[in-house]
């Protein structure tokens, strides 16, 4: 039922690329940083344009520009915005150069343009701040209030949003984010309604107030069917008219104020409705294993994300470990995309269930199936690249945790090979 291949037959990695050709493939100048550096870098050609030309002491001026950072930073979140970027990416056809198609596939770094879009409208707004403390004609008691306190959740969001902290502290992270752009945004409005603001600065304010309010909208508590393969997993079924695309997440929460979990959708061709795959992996997944609620919220629409990128490439290696199936199964079960999996776990059958292994080998006769409590932890990055080159494909898809995930793409992209997964920025 399983394929596993000796590691000691396996062929031999080659060498990463020299130092220089290997600096864009590590960790700290990946496609998200640099998208982040360039919003950094516009808007220091715009302080620079500010000082130069006079402007810099400006409120109405300094503060359309944080309204813009904060419209780039709000809407590349947004779910619809999302789902076009990840349209048009991925749009493109496989005869193109692949050295496009590779880029393309970075679409997921989205998100540094939202990290560089709200670390400028708080650099902005700390420097707008400082402009109306040093000149205080015209600004009431009141209005510089309400500008420092504005800055002080802002600063506040930062914080909690820095990647050590937020893993410590993602509950808090969490609330923090939530209820204080809720209030940042009601704050924004009463500073631009005493400030006389631009009237650009009350459309961007607009949009910004309808993409947060949209996906609430949605908000909707549905039936759950939960069943539990073993106590490390659970399968979870929604059928609430609902019947998402291959390669997208739905978030769902038991507090819909509090806490919202993604979880990447499987669904099945010919069938409505859709699963969910969700290990034991903290506090969260842990009760809702056990607890076995027979309602969850849901928000919002069914959202792209890392593997909907398969599309761009004629034929792709799917590497998961453990639940990281789960993402991995409505690719293979579509069959859209030639693709190859390897599947690293502990007791296939026994953790997931006869029903869920017999339906990947059903799609999958060929995969490569290791036993973790049979064979030991394998050398998964030689084994994704022995699997790459003997399936012939133009890239690897690895849906892990974090730490294996970050250590696959970065080693086989040192070696030219590309490769994709989850950066953990949502």
């Amino acid at each position: 039922m399983t394929v596993v291949r000796s590691l000691s037959d396996e062929l031999e990695l080659p060498p990463p690329r020299s130092a220089i050709r290997s600096l864009g493939s590590g960790r700290r100048f990946m496609h998200y940083n640099r998208l982040a550096a360039v919003v950094l870098a516009v808007n220091t050609g715009f302080l620079v344009h500010a000082i130069t030309a006079g402007w810099w002491d400006d409120p109405s001026t300094l503060s359309l520009l944080v309204v813009a950072n904060v419209t780039l930073a709000v809407l590349i979140r947004q779910q619809y915005v999302i789902n076009l970027l990840f349209h048009v990416a991925t749009d493109a056809p496989v005869r193109w150069p692949l050295a496009v198609r590779r880029i393309l596939g970075k679409v997921y770094h989205f998100g540094g343009l939202h990290v560089g879009g709200a670390v400028a409208a708080t650099l902005w707004f700390a420097f707008l701040a400082g402009v109306m403390t040093v000149h205080p004609a015209g600004v009431s008691a009141g209005l510089l209030t309400l500008t420092y306190a504005i800055l002080a959740l802002l600063v506040a969001m930062v914080v909690f949003a820095l990647p050590s902290l937020r893993a410590r502290r993602h509950n808090v992270f969490e609330v923090v984010h939530r209820f204080g752009g809720w209030t940042v945004l009601a704050l924004f409005w009463a500073h631009a309604l005493l400030t006389a603001a631009h009237q650009a600065t009350f459309w961007a304010l607009t949009a910004i107030t309808l993409s947060i309010a949209l996906p609430w909208l949605r908000l909707r508590r549905v039936p759950v069917r939960i069943s539990r393969p073993s106590s490390h997993v659970a399968l979870l079924g929604f059928d609430y008219g609902v019947t998402p695309f291959a390669g997208s997440s739905t978030t769902v929460s038991r507090n819909p104020l509090l806490e919202w979990h993604s979880f990447a959708n499987v669904p099945t061709p010919g069938r409505n409705g859709f699963r969910l795959t969700v290990s034991r992996a903290g506090d969260w997944t842990g009760s809702l294993i056990d607890d076995g609620p027979s309602h969850l919220w849901v928000k919002g629409i069914p959202t792209a994300g890392v593997g909907n990128i398969d599309k761009l490439f004629a034929r792709v290696v799917w590497v998961a470990t453990g639940s990281g199936i789960g993402p991995c199964l409505p690719h293979l079960l579509s069959r859209d995309t030639p693709s190859r999996l390897v599947w690293s776990t502990r007791h296939p059958r026994t953790t997931y269930g006869d029903e869920l292994v017999e339906e990947i080998l059903a799609v999958q006769p060929d995969a490569v199936v290791w036993d973790t409590d049979a064979n030991g932890k394998p050398d998964l990055l030689a084994l994704a690249y022995r699997v790459y080159v003997e399936f012939d494909a133009e890239a690897i898809i690895c849906i892990s945790n974090k730490k294996t995930t970050w250590h696959l793409v970065e080693q086989l992209e040192m070696r030219g090979v590309p490769a994709y997964g989850a950066i953990w920025d949502s």
